[in-house]
C-alpha cells in the first residue's frame, strides 16, 4: 500500500471487474468492484435497498458499484448448487456494524434479479416498528395493528422490483379475495391486479400483502416461479416489543403487527423453489443496549427466532482484508474522491478506520 501515494492510482484492472453477470462472480473476482447497470439499479433500488450513505456516494460518483466480497460469493455458490425441489434454504448474514451486510444483500438481490427470481425484499424491518407512518386497528385480525401506508409503500417497492418477471410469468390468483361487499379480487386475476388493489386502497394493503405472499408460496410450490426472500433487520420481528402503542397505551409486540406474519410465513421451511437471505443486526436494538450486544444470531434472534429459522446457514461479514482495503482506496483515488495523496495517507486511513468499510467511507466523505 505504501506505493499508492507514489502511483496516485493503481491499474484499473486491479480493483474493477468488467464482469457484470453476477453468476460469474467467483473467488477470482474477490476484492474488485463491478457496476450495476442503470436499468437494474432503477428496477431494484428506486425505493431503497442500498444504505442511504452509500446511495449518496453512488450519486456523487455517477455510478453504482459494489465490491465482490466473500459472503455474497459464498451464498451465490450455494444458490447455484441448490436443489430447488427441497425446502428453501435460509442464510443469515451477521457481523459487526459497518462490515457490509446490507451491500452483500444488495449484491445477492441483483444476482437473483438476473436469474429471474421473484424478489420479496424488506429494506429495514425496524422502520415499521419504530417509526410507522400511520397505524390503525386491524379489521381482520382482532387485537392487531395495521400499518397501511407502510404496507402500500412496500407493495409499490415489490411491484417496481418485479414488474418485468411478473409480466413474463403471468401468475394468477388461486382464489377469490373479498375486501368489501362491492370489492373483490376474483380467482384467476393477475397478481398485478392484487398488488394494485393494495396500493390504491391503502386500507387493505396489509391484507393484500398476506394474500400476495400466500400466492407466491403456492406458485413456488407448484414450480411456476422461484422466489427470493431478502429481509434486512430480520431480528426485529422477535424483539420483546415495538414503539407502537395499542388502544390501552401499551407497547405492542411484533406478533401483534399484521405485517409480521406474512414474512415469518415466508421464512418457514414449508415451501420449495426459493431461497431466504436474512440479516440480523445490532442496529435494530435500542441504542443503550447496543454496546453490550453480541452480533451473533442466537443473541439477536433470541431462542424463539433462532428456532423459527433453524436449520440455517450462518454467513459472517468482516472488515476489509488487505486486498479489499487496497481496492477501496484505489477506487476512491480513481473517482478523485481522495485528492490529498501525501506519503502515508493510506496507512493513516487504515489506522483510523480499522479497515471497517463504513468507517472508511465516513472518513473519506465530503465535509
Amino acid at each position: 500500500m505504501s506505493t499508492l501515494a507514489q502511483q496516485n492510482v493503481a491499474n484499473v484492472d486491479d480493483f474493477r471487474t468488467i464482469e457484470t453477470n453476477t453468476i460469474n462472480h467467483t473467488e477470482d473476482k474477490l476484492g474488485r468492484f463491478y457496476t450495476i447497470s442503470n436499468e437494474a439499479r432503477k428496477d431494484l433500488f428506486t425505493y431503497g435497498g442500498i444504505p442511504k450513505s452509500y446511495e449518496k456516494q453512488t450519486k456523487t460518483f455517477r455510478e453504482a458499484c459494489l465490491m465482490v466480497r466473500q459472503p455474497a460469493v459464498e451464498i451465490i455458490q450455494h444458490i447455484k448448487n441448490t436443489n430447488f425441489e427441497r425446502p428453501a434454504n435460509r442464510f443469515v448474514l451477521y457481523g459487526k456494524n459497518g462490515t457490509g451486510k446490507s451491500l452483500a444483500l444488495a449484491h445477492l438481490i441483483h444476482f437473483c434479479y438476473q436469474q429471474e427470481f421473484v424478489i420479496v425484499h424488506v429494506k429495514w424491518v425496524p422502520d415499521w416498528f419504530k417509526k410507522p407512518k400511520e397505524t390503525s386497528n386491524s379489521t381482520t385480525n382482532e387485537g392487531c395493528i395495521d400499518l397501511p401506508i407502510d404496507a402500500a409503500s412496500w407493495l409499490l417497492h415489490f411491484k417496481t422490483q418485479n414488474a418485468k418477471i411478473l409480466a413474463k410469468l403471468n401468475l394468477k390468483t388461486t382464489r377469490d379475495y373479498v375486501w368489501t361487499k362491492r370489492e373483490t379480487t376474483p380467482a384467476d386475476s393477475s397478481l398485478f391486479e392484487l398488488i394494485d388493489h393494495g396500493i390504491n386502497r391503502v386500507k387493505f394493503a396489509c391484507d393484500t400483502i398476506a394474500a400476495l405472499t400466500a400466492e407466491l408460496k403456492h406458485h413456488a410450490n407448484s414450480g411456476n416461479c422461484k422466489v427470493m426472500v431478502a429481509v434486512d433487520g430480520y431480528n426485529a420481528f422477535f424483539h420483546p416489543y415495538t414503539r407502537i402503542l395499542g388502544d390501552n397505551k401499551v407497547k405492542m409486540t411484533p406478533d401483534k403487527i399484521t405485517l409480521t406474519k406474512p414474512f415469518l410465513d415466508l421464512t418457514m421451511p414449508d415451501w420449495k423453489n426459493g431461497v431466504c437471505v436474512l440479516i440480523v443486526d445490532k442496529l435494530t436494538l435500542k441504542s443503550d443496549e447496543e454496546p453490550e450486544a453480541s452480533e451473533l444470531p442466537l443473541f439477536l434472534l433470541g431462542r424463539t427466532g433462532f428456532e423459527h429459522i433453524d436449520p440455517f446457514i450462518p454467513i459472517r461479514t468482516d472488515d476489509y482484508n488487505a486486498k479489499e482495503y487496497e481496492s477501496c482506496i484505489n477506487y476512491y483515488l480513481d473517482r478523485k474522491w481522495i485528492q490529498n495523496c501525501e506519503s502515508g495517507f493510506d496507512k493513516e486511513l487504515e489506522f483510523l478506520s480499522g479497515k471497517n468499510p463504513f468507517r472508511l467511507m465516513e472518513l473519506c466523505k465530503s465535509l
